[in-house]
């Protein structure tokens, strides 16, 4: 399978996308790709040391980054006044795993980080790009599901919850703004090779999810692979397209 490593030099010229996540797996390979294709970026991480690491590796003076926990309300207004200007674009991939708790084993404070993380935080910064992006007729917005979005099977309720919640996120955003020119879109990951740990912590969702995980997950994706999907929502190529949920998932989806 391609990695979908192969770039369009200058597609995102003179652009500036927020990304979230940006300093492991999908959100880097997202910022670098982007990077590479001419844009500005915003690159937000959790972890200050991974986006000392993609700054070095990328030495462009096109990438600005922002350490900070998205559940935390100033640093979304910090990702936006790093921003220093109108945003173009936003690729909200940060998000958390629920070590796979059913419901009947989920406390409060995973459910509520989960959904701090997977959704408020979402929630937050595409409000607070929307002004600019209505301003400017223009703009878009890729969310990050998942498969746990489009079924039941594929991870713990909290997890679960907050991706099918994203999902009904990003369609309502697209149908209010649709009119303004702003487009929002989401891709459905299945298995991506990523730094996120996904350790089982209840016995009994390792009984009931295995079986169907060891027999209908295809092959692990690569980063560079959800990235190129990200990309292109991200870009005009994806003009005509708004409210979609786009599974990337090796064909999981279709089983």
């Amino acid at each position: 399978m391609n990695d979908a490593t192969t770039t369009t030099p200058g597609r995102f010229a003179g652009t500036t996308v927020v990304v979230t996540g940006a300093g492991a797996g999908i959100g880097r390979a997202t910022t670098e790709r982007l990077v590479a294709e001419g844009c500005r970026v915003v690159a937000s991480d959790v972890v200050p040391k991974r986006l000392d690491a993609l700054a070095a590796a990328l030495d462009s003076d096109r990438l600005v980054t922002v350490a900070g926990d998205l559940a935390d309300r100033p640093v979304i207004d910090r990702i936006v006044s790093a921003a220093d200007g109108p945003v173009d674009g936003l690729a909200n991939v940060a998000g958390i795993m629920d070590g796979f708790l059913p419901t009947a084993e989920l406390d409060d404070d995973v459910w509520d980080r989960i959904l701090a993380v997977n959704l408020t935080a979402v929630m937050r910064l595409t409000r607070a790009v929307l002004p600019s992006m209505i301003t400017a007729g223009k703009g878009s917005i890729v969310n990050v599901s998942s498969e746990a979005g489009l079924r039941g099977s594929a991870a713990g309720t909290a997890y679960t919850t907050s991706k099918h919640a994203v999902n009904g996120f990003t369609v309502s955003t697209a149908f209010f703004y649709a009119p303004a020119g702003v487009r929002c879109n989401a891709v459905a990951p299945g298995a991506v090779a990523t730094s996120i740990e996904a350790p089982f912590r209840s016995q009994y969702a390792g009984d009931r999810l295995g079986p169907y995980l060891q027999t209908n997950v295809p092959p692990i994706a690569t980063a560079q692979q959800l990235a190129a999907a990200i990309t292109w929502l991200l870009s005009d190529d994806s003009a005509n397209v708004t409210g979609a949920i786009l599974p990337s998932d090796g064909g999981w989806s279709a089983i």
